[in-house]
Formats: structure tokens, C-alpha cells, sequence
């Protein structure tokens, strides 16, 4: 069984890493094809769209793959059955209302973000569009969340990939053919763009329902093993109080970036004392093109880091807390080692990732890699954010995530406007900085009380990591010093800069890592894992 678990996980893992990966890439050829106009229009539909969404599907599939492994192993197969066939009924529904609230209330979304008159009626439109996928994700997020409740993570893996191939391709093609096959306008391009999540989303739910088809008889058997005393105890009203139980966690850690996301939109245009051209290039950019970016290095420690939450859970159970200490300072190694040289590293080649990716025009090169800069800093308080959540499951401190998270946003809303009147367009960053960081002290603190972990254990450790980022930086400065500078005039000299500059400074700082045994340490560790 723990096998199974392990390579369930495992599975699940790389598909997540890929559907995420592939969903922050797209931007890139997206921007090539639809330029600064597209990318806003895009970001501003998939804010509050992601919200809704997170909030319409009550935190599946995870809560739902909790409650049903929860009661299989109790012998109580009938109780996820049950779930399944009335929240077939409860998904729809939320999915409806949910499509309904963004749709008929686009127009007072709109309104709230401040957005310019001559964009006001195609935000609105863009927000409609993507409103229809709504309805049928929800149902969706149940199947893949009963299948991973008996074990079964394949189902999902190969949804979550369908998905977002299927909506990746979809937006490519039909921003390709409106803009430069049939020479229509950004806005129709960015409207197919929003639609695409449905395209996705219909082509995830056919794999779930292929699935089904494939294996509902055998889970049909399975299910009619339940004990007799076991059966249909549990009322509905028990059994959703349960499930929200579960699925709040979740929708706090699935929903927290896009609030923040959701702030500055709304704040941006009001105090961002720019003319509204710039104003759009600096919230596409700290929404939508930097902010993918800044993903990145989040994404592949994140992903390798959580992974050991499985195993906390169980020393936790047992009242193990010394190996649910070891297996907090694994999570924590892992996402320091990764994440501080890549968000340094992306921080000082700001203005030659901007210029490669998307745009070598002065004006709003200045614009993108200023506000890339520094971004980049934050993906580690974005990591250190969702592992500290991970945990505080791992350890059934459910309620202080969302402590931790409502505390964030409200410094981020308070701090916003002043930030922006000070710093101009990296106000926006230092506000969420702060908002961050404040959810990682609450959650540290709660981490320390409920396990006595000593967070001195990975002191040294980050002292080892800081001094070989510092070096690497050092690389870096002197490849800029050899070639010019760091803002690049081409994307020719961006591209030969960068590549030298991510060759050299990784095999310096993993070098040091090695000499010195801390990438034997960290890494070796993860193996164990």
C-alpha cells in the first residue's frame, strides 16, 4: 500500500509539475502574438475566474481524495459512493452559480478594477467568456478527487495533461489564426484565449468519464464490500460539514496568489500615478508576464518539496515527532536550496529575461525588467508559503493557514496604496513581500508550537546557500561587466548573456554545494525520501 501511495504520488507529481509548467510557458508565444493588449485582457478575465473557480469547486479533488481514502480504509466504501453521487448534483450546482455570479456580475467586477473606459467593455466580455468553464470543472475536480481517494492518481494525471494541452493548444492556434491568418483584433484573439478553459476542461472531463466507463465496475465491487453497520450512517449534513472541513485549507493555499493578483488590478489603475498605457504594461506584467516567470523556480521545489507531506502525516499520526521533524527540515533544505539561487539569479538577469521573452523595446523594456527584478525575490516567499501550508496539513493545523493568509491580505491591502505613492511600480511587489512574509512568521510560529521543531536546524545550511548565491552573483556581474551591461539592446546578445550567465553561475553554485557537502546533504536526503 505505501508503495502504491509512493508511486501515486509520484505520478501525480510530474503531471501537476508539466500541466503548471506548460501553463506558464504559453504566455511567451501568447504575448509574441497579441502583444501587451492581449496579455491584459487574458489576465484580467483569469483573476477573478481562477477565484471563483477555486471557491465553486469547494477545494476538490484533494478534500474529496481525503474523505474517501479516510472512510475505505475504515471499510466504509458506501460513504464515498454516496459523496459521489450526490455531489455529482451539489458540483453542478455550484458550478452554475458560479458561472452565473461572474458572468451577470463582470460588469461590476470591471467597475471595481478602475479599468479604463476604452477597456471597460472588453474585460467585461473576456470575464464572460471564461465564466462558462465554470460549469462543468467543479464535476470534473469530484471524479478526480474519488479516484485519488482509492489510490488511483493516473486518472487524474492524464486529465490534468489533457487539460491543459488541450486549452494551451487551443489559445495558440486561435490567437495565431484571428491575428495573423484572418488579421482580426486583439480582443477576439483574447477572447478565445479565456474560452479556451472550457475547450480544456471538456477535454479533461472525457478522460474522467473514460475512465469511469473503464473502471466503474470494479469500483461498483468494491464499494459493495462495506460493512453492513457501516452503511449509510453518515447523514448528508455530517458528511459536507466533513468535506468543507478538508476542503477550506485548500482553497486558501489554491486561491491566495490570485488574491493578491485580484489586489493590485483593482488598486493599480487608482494609484499608480502613470498614464494608462503605462499603467497596463506595469499590471501585465505583475500579473501576468513577470509573474509567470517568477512561478517558475516556485513550481520544481514546491513540487519536490511537498512531496514529503505524505510521510509527516503518517510519523505525525503516530506520534513520531522526530521524524516529523526531519521531514519538516527536508521540505524546508529542498525549497532554500532551489528556490534562493534561481529567484536571485532571475532577479539580476531581470532586464535580459524580459528582453528574450518578450520585448527589447526600450520604453517598456524598462517597464518589465524593473518590475521582473524585483519580483523575482518573492518567488521564495511564494514557496515558502505553500510548503509551510503543506505541513501545517501534514500536522492537522488546517484553521492557521487561513489565519495565516486572511493576516497577508490585510497588510497587502493596506500597504498597497501607500506602496505604489512611494515606490512607483514596484509598490506592488514590497506590499506583497510584507504580505507574505507575515503569513510565514504565523505559520512558523504554529509550525514550532505544535512539533517543537528547532528552525536552527536549517540555519547553517541557509548560511551555506546565501554565500554560494552571493558568488554566483558575482559570476553573473562580471559576465555583464565583459559584455556590456545588463540591459540588453538585442535579443541576439540577451540570449548569449543569459545562457552563459544560467551555465555558469549554476555549475558555480553547484559546485560550492558539492565541495562543501551540502548538495549531498540536501539532495541525498530527497532521495531517501
Amino acid at each position: 500500500m505505501a508503495s502504491k501511495m509512493i508511486r501515486g504520488t509520484m505520478i501525480l507529481t510530474v503531471a501537476a509539475f508539466f500541466s503548471r509548467f506548460l501553463g506558464i510557458l504559453f504566455v511567451i508565444p501568447y504575448y509574441w502574438l497579441t502583444g501587451e493588449q492581449g496579455s491584459f485582457l487574458y489576465q484580467y478575465a483569469y483573476t477573478p475566474y481562477a477565484i471563483m473557480l477555486s471557491v465553486s469547486t469547494l477545494g476538490l479533488p484533494l478534500a474529496v481524495s481525503k474523505f474517501v481514502s479516510k472512510y475505505n480504509s475504515m471499510g466504509d466504501y458506501e460513504s464515498g459512493r454516496r459523496l459521489l453521487k450526490s455531489g455529482f448534483l451539489v458540483m453542478l450546482a455550484t458550478g452554475i452559480v458560479g458561472f452565473l455570479i461572474l458572468f451577470l456580475g463582470a460588469p461590476g467586477i470591471t467597475s471595481l478594477m478602475h479599468i479604463p473606459k476604452e477597456e471597460y467593455g472588453n474585460v467585461v466580455l473576456v470575464i464572460r467568456v471564461v465564466s462558462i468553464a465554470i460549469i462543468i470543472v467543479p464535476v470534473m475536480s469530484l471524479m478526480r478527487g474519488y479516484f485519488q481517494g482509492f489510490q488511483s492518481m493516473g486518472p487524474t494525471a492524464v486529465s490534468q495533461v489533457v487539460e491543459q494541452v488541450v486549452r494551451v493548444g487551443f489559445i495558440l492556434i486561435g490567437a495565431f489564426i484571428v491575428v495573423k491568418v484572418a488579421h482580426g483584433s486583439v480582443v477576439t484573439a483574447a477572447a478565445l484565449a479565456t474560452f479556451a478553459a472550457f475547450v480544456g476542461a471538456v477535454g479533461g472531463l472525457y478522460v474522467m468519464l473514460h475512465y469511469w466507463v473503464l473502471r466503474r465496475v470494479k469500483i461498483m465491487k468494491t464499494s459493495n464490500k462495506s460493512r453492513p453497520e457501516r452503511r449509510y450512517r453518515m447523514s448528508f449534513v455530517t458528511m459536507y460539514k466533513e468535506l468543507i472541513t478538508y476542503a477550506v485549507p485548500f482553497v486558501a493555499v489554491g486561491i491566495a496568489m490570485q488574491v493578491y493578483q485580484l489586489i493590485d488590478q483593482s488598486m493599480a489603475f487608482y494609484y499608480l500615478n502613470y498614464v494608462d498605457e503605462i499603467k497596463e504594461a506595469i499590471i501585465t506584467d505583475l500579473t501576468m508576464n513577470d509573474q509567470k516567470l517568477v512561478i517558475i523556480p516556485v513550481t520544481l521545489a514546491t513540487s519536490l518539496a511537498v512531496s514529503a507531506v505524505p510521510a509527516i502525516i503518517v510519523s505525525f499520526s503516530k506520534g513520531d515527532m522526530r521524524a516529523v521533524n526531519e521531514k519538516i527540515t527536508q521540505a524546508f533544505e529542498l525549497v532554500l536550496f532551489l528556490t534562493i539561487p534561481a529567484a536571485v539569479g532571475l532577479s539580476v538577469l531581470g532586464y535580459m529575461v524580459h528582453g528574450l521573452l518578450y520585448t527589447v523595446s526600450p520604453d517598456l523594456l524598462k517597464i518589465g525588467g524593473r518590475v521582473l527584478s524585483w519580483y523575482a525575490p518573492t518567488a521564495l516567499f511564494f514557496a515558502l508559503f505553500q510548503v509551510g501550508a503543506s505541513i501545517l496539513q501534514g500536522i492537522n493545523r488546517q484553521l492557521v493557514t487561513i489565519i495565516a493568509l486572511g493576516s497577508g491580505i490585510l497588510f497587502k491591502i493596506l500597504l498597497n496604496p501607500l506602496s505604489m505613492k512611494l515606490f512607483g511600480m514596484v509598490g506592488p511587489v514590497i506590499a506583497t513581500d510584507i504580505g507574505y512574509l507575515i503569513s510565514i512568521l504565523i505559520i512558523v510560529f504554529a509550525i514550532r508550537k505544535a512539533t517543537d521543531y528547532r528552525f536552527s536546524m536549517i540555519a547553517q545550511q541557509l548560511i551555506h546557500i546565501l554565500f554560494y548565491t552571493g558568488i554566483m552573483v558575482l559570476v553573473i556581474e562580471l559576465i555583464f561587466f565583459v559584455s556590456g551591461g545588463n540591459f540588453p539592446h538585442s535579443r541576439g546578445k540577451a540570449f548569449i548573456v543569459i545562457i552563459l550567465s544560467v551555465t555558469i553561475g549554476a555549475a558555480v553554485y553547484l559546485l560550492l554545494a558539492k565541495w562543501t557537502g551540502l548538495l549531498r546533504r540536501v539532495m541525498g536526503r530527497s532521495r531517501e525520501r
